[in-house]
């Protein structure tokens, strides 16, 4: 399945990317953190609770990946915007693409799928635990919010995009297996000052 040519034009080129695609998402300047750490933790100990998603109601209404433990991915695979928010509308799943208008900008991380198992959790297989784990004050993005449950190796992501609002729909391609931190800080660096502009 193609991704719609109304959602690329919505969304802009990066949807191109992410449909079909299994990725997790990070503010920019955690990426590094994550390359250097060695994997993607499901409860990184530098990001206050403030900072991360849907916490203001306490431990009891924490999403509910985070709630088993598991790191949080999109998983577009198959994925048709249109039905799906007929299905699914109180879904927010575009508050997180193509970013977070919070934080002006993305890393979006490509995880390999053949690398996820035993681990990974569906869309589908994820809600069918929550709904019959009775868990229902734990928010979920129906079908396509997937789980990976415990620390997410690096050796299961494959690339990493980076998506600026300064760059209006553009996005930058990062390799993680030869990562130059010199040129992502310089892409770091504009993002930085064109945040403090806005």
């Amino acid at each position: 399945m193609n991704p719609d040519e109304e959602t690329v034009k919505e969304v802009g080129p990066i949807w191109g990317e992410l449909h079909g695609g299994l990725w997790h998402t990070t503010h920019p300047e955690r990426f590094v953190e994550i390359l250097e750490c060695g994997a993607i933790l499901p409860e990184p100990k530098k990001i206050p609770n403030d900072d991360r998603w849907s916490t203001s109601q306490g431990p009891k209404h924490y999403p509910y990946v985070r709630f088993i433990g598991g790191v949080s991915l999109f998983d577009f695979h198959e994925f048709d915007p249109k039905s799906y928010q007929s299905k699914c509308p109180n879904s927010n799943w575009r508050e997180f693409v193509p970013y977070r208008r919070v934080w002006d900008g993305a890393v979006w991380i490509e995880i390999d799928r053949e690398h996820t198992s035993p681990c990974f959790l569906s869309g589908g297989d994820l809600f069918t635990k929550w709904d019959s784990s009775g868990d229902w004050g734990h928010k979920l993005m129906p079908y396509i919010e997937a789980a990976y449950l415990g620390p997410l190796p690096l050796t299961a992501l494959r690339r990493a995009l980076f998506i600026r609002a300064m760059d209006y729909g553009r996005f930058h391609e990062l390799e993680i297996r030869e990562f130059s931190r010199s040129a992502y800080e310089v892409l770091l660096n504009g993002w930085r000052e064109d945040c403090k502009m806005t």
